[in-house]
C-alpha cells in the first residue's frame, strides 16, 4: 500500500532529491557488482527507481530496463533517458513469471509496510528468471517511523532481511553494511544484499 504522505514528499522534492544524488559519471561499486551478475542484454527492472541514475547505467551497460516509481516526478526524471522504459507504479504492481534477469531495489522498500514486505519480495523472486539476481539496500533497526521529511520508514535487522530472502527461495551471494546521511540529513545505518534465485 503506498503511504501518500512519502510519496508527496517526492513529488514535491524529486528535483532536490536528483540534485542530491548526482549523476555519477560510472556506476558505484554495488551496481557495478549487480551488473557484472548479469548476463549480456538483461532485462531488468529498476524498481522505485526514483530519478532514474541507475536505470541509465544499467540502459547505457547495454540492458532492457524498465523502471518504476509510485512518484509521478521522479518517473518524468527518469524518463529523460531514451533507453529507459519508465512508467508509474507502486510495488502493488509488481506481478509476471520469469520475466527479468535481474531486480534493482535501491532503498525503496524500507518505505513499505513491513507487513507487506514478505509479498513483494515474494512476488519479485516469481517474477526473476532462474538464476535471477536481486538487490535490495535497507535501513537497519526494528521500528517504523518517520523522518524529519515526512516519509515513513521500516528499519529491519540482518536476521529478518535474510529470512525474507530465504523464505522466497532467494540465497544471499552478497553484502554490504554502512552509515550514511540521508535526504533528511540524518546519518543512518544500511544493509545491502544481493541475492540469486535458485534454477
Amino acid at each position: 500500500m503506498i503511504d501518500r504522505e512519502t510519496l508527496a514528499v517526492y513529488d514535491a522534492r524529486a528535483s532536490d532529491y536528483a540534485d542530491l544524488i548526482g549523476d555519477a559519471a560510472a556506476p558505484d561499486n554495488q551496481l557495478q557488482n549487480f551488473l557484472d551478475l548479469l548476463p549480456a542484454g538483461a532485462d531488468v527492472l529498476d524498481l522505485g527507481c526514483g530519478p532514474g541514475r541507475a536505470a541509465a547505467h544499467m540502459a547505457d551497460a547495454g540492458h532492457n530496463v524498465t523502471a518504476t516509481d509510485a512518484s509521478a516526478e521522479m518517473i518524468a526524471l527518469a524518463a529523460r533517458h531514451p533507453k529507459v522504459k519508465a512508467r508509474q507504479e507502486s510495488f502493488d504492481a509488481i506481478e509476471g513469471i520469469a520475466i527479468y534477469d535481474g531486480i534493482w531495489a535501491n532503498f525503496c522498500l524500507l518505505h513499505a509496510d513491513r507487513s507487506d514486505l514478505p509479498r513483494y519480495i515474494a512476488a519479485i523472486a516469481k517474477s526473476l528468471k532462474p538464476n535471477g539476481v536481486f538487490h535490495i539496500g535497507m535501513k537497519t533497526g526494528t521500528d517504523t517511523e518517520r523522518d524529519a521529511l515526512g516519509r515513513r520508514y521500516t528499519f529491519v535487522t540482518r536476521k529478518e532481511l535474510l529470512d525474507l530472502l530465504a523464505n522466497a527461495g532467494l540465497s544471499m551471494i552478497e553484502e554490504w553494511t554502512g552509515r550514511g546521511k540521508g535526504f533528511a540529513g540524518t546519518i543512518d545505518p544500511w544493509i545491502v544484499m544481493q541475492a540469486r534465485k535458485g534454477d
